[in-house]
């Protein structure tokens, strides 16, 4: 068993309306990059993660976000 910081404790549950001002996409690429830094992900997996985000249209953006943290983000439409 480990002690940790309770400041390394990821957040609760995050949920986003993406019809609203934090469903925009560079709001999205921005909290991607939080939530990498959060749970550690080292810079090249957050930097492949961007940029896969960036790679496509929104759809693209939104399934892979979704598929990196949607254990801990809801997206409503």
């Amino acid at each position: 068993m480990a002690i940790k910081n309770i400041k390394d404790k990821p957040g609760t549950h995050i949920e986003i309306d993406l019809s609203g001002p934090q469903g925009n996409a560079h709001v999205l690429i921005g909290l991607a990059k939080q939530l990498s830094k959060r749970l550690r992900y080292d810079h090249d997996h957050t930097e492949r993660i961007v940029d896969e985000m960036m790679l496509t249209d929104y759809e693209g953006l939104l399934f892979t976000f979704d598929r990196e943290f949607g254990s801990i983000v809801t997206l409503w439409r």
